[in-house]
């Protein structure tokens, strides 16, 4: 029976280290893999589809093992970081041959999810977020870096409902904690099931020092520490690319919150997840990696001041009138790599010949975009030129040290120009002359022995040698070689000459490569020196970028420049239509409307058939908005716009399963959400509000929203709805107008016009649209039937005419009289008939008929005082 064993010192190594991270997986450097041991090869060997093997197989306690190649590690570490986890990357560091005992190993990088820095080419324009938080009395300091950029950011939020609706924009792979967060906010964040962190203690380094160096908020200042800390913890390696940390107020941008993000689809599509068929889609016409992802941060992030909103505006109209300088301009930024992000590499360690060559041909674009802004003339780019720094130094330096075409690796030579160094020429120069002379040698040889298939040769573990076939061995001089290897067909021989190249040969490559690692890692270094001018001129070409894209998009699409009214709150979008699915349908299948809202006019009360396009209109609003208020031209033939300073949408229906709530408390809790934050310079749409309760129920809800909205928010509101009923509104409430989708009836069939119309839809076409959606024709014909029958019951009074004058002192006529039947005739629309006469305790109620103000009610108020009657009547009965 196999025994028990105990650990040998590697296994103990393996252990200490992995000690130290219990949340991560240890990739132990051995010789040519990494390996894993015990629960992490377990769960390894599922994740990535390796064979699970055993140390000790012939123990009792065998050790779960698997492992990857150590050339291929990053390809597994990339798909166990997408998958949630983190990777502690374990190397050698001392050679196994020169190591005495066991040999010294540490984690050189903790790989998270928040700290990847090397995206595949599909995420180039997606940023990678990495957030911290600290909570104090209620307060809360959030900061968030992209490792890969350098850029950090930091704001303080009033509760947890605004941490988590930041998390969600941002989109965060990863949340750093520290001891002040409460286990309710934790229970808060963990319903959005992202990677939690913790990284209680702060550790003063340069970077701390540098990052913070412009904030003033105590509680920003400790999450950015805390942050910074987590970065030099897990990366343990020079963090100069972090930028200085910059504060920020939500409340300066149009705010949004995760719901109304989705809803209106601005960068993900709500079906799929995906960004096709997104604002984004439609708009990304970048050419640069930074500037898709710019455009995406300006598309979460729309502006309220308008007088940038205004200059970015000219910068695009500029854009658009000068076609021929902007096809230059696009052809040079398609030249341009990703300048951050290999500022980024540059600073971390881990840029690479090829790297310095993307910067340098970047770079090289600089001067000629500059020849085209300035081609352009009209005082618009002025402040984008200052930014537009070549650095030429850098430029000079990689031009003259680097060679056009470097390989991968930085350790194994040949990247360095010649020229650049005097040392390594010489060294270059004896390796050169060393090789001639052995192809000398080797002719000189066969010349004297008359062996012409004799040649010299080399071999890592033998070095040079002199090879001779076996069939030839009789034709050497006697003494002449002195035998080194025998092999099954040939000889291999060493001469005193030979050995003596061979130790200048080998002697001048391993200096050569030692030396051009060393000279490559001084050029990084004064390379890195230059991070923050290289951070500036990528910002500034990102910006040009995106605002090509908008008059390359405008142009393509005819979208128009906005107006912008300042202090006013007239809307008149003349034309307009929704960007996406004009884009998706074609322009001659989309019927544009108008939305024209006068400064008194704050609600329009939208009615019509479903699918006739009522939530459609009520998006291409609040897109074009958005569009407008990010500086782009928006869909429309004019457009005069207020700027808003928030939106909020219920628009279409969902359960949050996660949180566990209803369609219905989600539709509440999103139009809770608008009322209890919007202000007048905000725009509210809600579609069918209250349809997910009871009919009364939801009218009665409906009504209330709109009252509260008309008489206490004041907020430019499209409210949809089916309960016709409300259009009644129109009367009492002087900010709301009916306005309604047409559609007409054609040989039994519906046609829907998709164009908005003054006044009230005259009814909801349900049962047609049941008919567009292949429902069965026996089914419909019932249906039709019922709602027949329904109509009838509970028709409307006619008031065409005045009811027959009672006065309630008189006696009423005898039963069946002509006058009795007269009144029994007018009042049918009103009660059931019955065969009982009236009787004087009616009167009241015939008073209370013949005084009520009809045309004042809302149709819930008529109900409740038909009710009443009907209640008071029977009673008496």
């Amino acid at each position: 029976m196999p025994q028990k064993t105990k650990n040998t010192p590697m296994m103990e190594q393996y252990l200490a280290v992995k000690e130290q991270y219990p949340d991560a997986f240890l990739f132990y450097r051995l010789g040519d893999f990494y390996e894993m041991f015990y629960d992490d090869a377990i769960k390894g060997s599922q994740l990535l589809e390796l064979t699970l093997t055993t140390r000790n197989k012939n123990a009792a306690d065998k050790i779960p093992m698997c492992g990857v190649p150590h050339h291929a590690a990053q390809n597994y570490i990339d798909i166990l970081v997408d998958q949630g986890y983190k990777v502690a990357i374990c190397e050698q560091m001392e050679d196994p041959k020169l190591a005495k005992g066991m040999v010294k190993r540490e984690v050189i990088q903790l790989v998270t999810p928040g700290t990847m820095i090397d995206p595949s080419a599909s995420e180039a324009k997606e940023n990678n977020y990495l957030t911290a938080l600290h909570e104090d009395e209620g307060k809360y300091g959030l900061a968030y870096v992209d490792l890969s950029t350098g850029e950090l950011k930091t704001a303080t939020l009033d509760s947890i409902s605004l941490v988590l609706n930041e998390l969600m924009s941002l989109r965060t792979k990863e949340i750093v904690i520290d001891a002040s967060v409460t286990k309710e906010s934790l229970a808060k964040i963990a319903v959005l099931k992202v990677l939690v962190s913790k990284q209680d203690d702060v550790k003063e380094s340069s970077e701390t020092s540098y990052t913070i160096q412009d904030l003033k908020n105590s509680l920003e200042i400790k999450v950015v520490q805390h942050l910074v800390t987590y970065l030099n913890v897990t990366q343990k390696r020079s963090l100069g690319h972090l930028q200085r940390a910059v504060h920020y107020e939500p409340t300066d941008f149009l705010k949004m919150d995760s719901y109304s993000k989705r809803n209106l689809e601005i960068l993900q599509n709500s079906r799929t997840g995906k960004k096709q068929g997104t604002l984004l889609w439609l708009l990304d016409a970048t050419k640069t990696a930074m500037g898709g992802r710019l455009l995406k941060q300006w598309l979460e992030r729309p502006l309220l001041d308008a007088k940038k909103i205004v200059s970015r505006q000219n910068k695009t109209e500029s854009l658009l009138q000068h076609y021929f300088e902007r096809s230059t301009l696009q052809e040079e930024l398609t030249s341009v790599y990703d300048l951050e992000r290999l500022a980024g590499r540059v600073a971390f360690g881990n840029v690479n010949g090829r790297d310095l060559i993307q910067l340098k041909q970047s770079l090289q674009q600089v001067p000629k975009i500059s020849y085209v802004l300035n081609e352009l003339d009209d005082g618009n780019f002025t402040d984008l030129l200052k930014q537009l720094d070549p650095v030429e130094d850098v430029v000079d330096l990689i031009e003259n040290a680097i060679v056009d075409e470097p390989p991968i690796s930085v350790k194994d030579g040949g990247m360095i120009k010649e020229g650049y160094n005097t040392e390594l020429d010489e060294y270059t120069d004896a390796m050169k002359n060393g090789k001639r002379w052995l192809a000398e040698m080797e002719a000189q040889e066969r010349q004297i022995t008359g062996i012409n298939n004799l040649k010299i040769g080399f071999n890592r573990v033998f070095g040079y040698y002199i090879e001779v076939s076996k069939a030839h061995l009789a034709k050497l001089p006697a003494e002449r070689y002195e035998r080194k290897q025998t092999l099954t067909n040939a000889e291999r021989f060493i001469t005193p000459e030979l050995k003596e190249k061979e130790a200048m040969i080998l002697g001048a490559e391993s200096k050569a490569t030692e030396l051009e690692y060393q000279l490559f890692a001084d050029i990084r270094e004064r390379i890195k020196e230059q991070i923050k001018r290289l951070q500036r001129l990528a910002h500034a070409i990102a910006i040009l970028d995106v605002l090509q894209c908008f008059a390359v998009v405008s142009e393509r699409a005819h979208f128009i420049k906005p107006k912008l009214t300042v202090n006013k709150h007239d809307i008149e979008v003349i034309g307009g239509w929704h960007p996406v699915v004009q884009q998706v349908m074609g322009k001659q299948s989309y019927i544009p409307n108008d939305v024209v809202m006068s400064a008194k006019l704050n609600i329009l009360l939208i009615t019509g058939p479903n699918m006739s396009g009522k939530s459609t209109y009520m998006r291409q609003l609040a897109l074009t908005v958005v569009m407008a208020q990010i500086g782009c031209f928006v869909p429309a033939k004019s457009a005069l716009l207020p700027v808003f300073d928030q939106i909020f949408t219920r628009i279409g229906a969902a359960d949050d399963l996660i949180a566990g709530q209803s369609t219905f408390m989600v539709e509440m809790k999103e139009a809770n959400h608008a009322l209890s934050y919007a202000t007048r310079n905000s725009l509210i749409l809600f579609d069918e509000i209250g349809r997910g309760t009871a009919t009364y129920d939801g009218m009665a809800l409906a009504q209330a929203i709109i009252e509260y909205i008309h008489d206490h928010v004041f907020a430019k509101t499209l409210f949809s709805t089916h309960y016709h009923e409300l259009t009644a509104l129109s009367e009492k409430l002087p900010a709301l107008q009916n306005i309604h989708v047409g559609a007409v009836e054609k040989n039994g069939d519906l046609i829907f016009l998709h164009k908005m119309q003054p006044g009230a839809a005259d009814k909801s076409y349900g049962i047609h649209v049941a008919k567009l959606a292949g429902m069965p024709e026996k089914l419909l014909k019932r249906a039709d039937h019922i709602l027949g029958e329904l109509e009838s019951k509970n028709k409307k009074p006619a008031v065409t005419k005045p009811l027959v004058e009672v006065d309630p002192t008189d006696e009423l006529p005898a039963e069946n009289s002509e006058e009795q039947l007269q009144i029994k005739e007018e009042q049918l629309s009103l009660f059931e008939p019955t065969q009982t006469p009236f009787k004087k305790s009616d009167r009241k109620v015939l008073t209370e008929l013949k005084e009520a103000d009809l045309m004042s009610l809302t149709p819930l108020d008529a109900m409740n005082v038909l009710y009443k009657w009907q209640k008071d009547l029977r009673k008496k009965r």
